[in-house]
Formats: C-alpha cells, sequence, structure tokens
C-alpha cells in the first residue's frame, strides 16, 4: 500500500499535519500566541491541537497555512545553514515583503496570503529567481 493510500482519512491528515507544524513551531521557539496565530486558531485551541488524541476538525484554511508554514520551514533549511535557518523566521526582515518586521508577524497580521507571499519568496530565493 503506498503513502497516498495510507492516509486517507481527514483525521489522520489534521494528525500528521499538526505533529509536523509542532515540531517546525518548537524548532523555531515560537511563542503559544504567535503558534496559535500562524495557525488561525485561538491559544486553547492551539493547547488541545498539539496533543496526539486530539480529535477536532481543521478547516481548509488551517490545513494550508500549515502546510505552507511546513513548506516555509523545509525552505529555510534547504537554503541557510542551522541557526540561521532556524532563527530567520523570527528575526526582523528589511526585505521588501516585510519592512523592517518579523516574517512571523507578517506572516501572522496578513494571513493566509502573506503566508503563501513568504512562501513563495523562499521558493525564489532557492531558486535563484
Amino acid at each position: 500500500m503506498q503513502v497516498a493510500e495510507k492516509i486517507r482519512e481527514p483525521a489522520q491528515i489534521n494528525a500528521v499535519a499538526l505533529k509536523a507544524y509542532a515540531r517546525v513551531v518548537d524548532a523555531w521557539g515560537l511563542s503559544l500566541k504567535e503558534a496559535a496565530g500562524l495557525a488561525d486558531m485561538s491559544e486553547s485551541t492551539w493547547k488541545r491541537a498539539k496533543k496526539p488524541d486530539f480529535a477536532g476538525e481543521l478547516t481548509r484554511d488551517q490545513l494550508l497555512r500549515l502546510s505552507a508554514v511546513i513548506g516555509i520551514y523545509k525552505s529555510l533549511e534547504l537554503y541557510f545553514s542551522e541557526p540561521l535557518a532556524r532563527s530567520w523566521f523570527t528575526r526582523p526582515n528589511t526585505g521588501p515583503l516585510f519592512g523592517g518586521s518579523r516574517p512571523v508577524d507578517t506572516a501572522i497580521d496578513g494571513g493566509l496570503p502573506y503566508i503563501l507571499a513568504v512562501r513563495t519568496y523562499l521558493d525564489a530565493l532557492r531558486g535563484g529567481a
């Protein structure tokens, strides 16, 4: 059986996405408030969601956010060495997308469109565009 066939149920997809997202949040050292805001959840929901027995539903928007954040993490890990890869998202950035703000704040404040813009920005850096 292929991996795609093993993970079909929404609950399984949610569990995998939340586990990966929790690892990214830990690697970046995000606060409870930042992690919840980035995922578009309340802090109490994020506390529950990061537990293995979480049975709640994720919206399509939330799943897309988690996926994009995991993609951002992957891009950073491929593009930069570890100290910078782990801190880039939480350091002030003078790039045109950020205007001196931290990418995490830009992503939280701008919602899904900005999370996707950060992902596109990093993919372009990685691709040399």
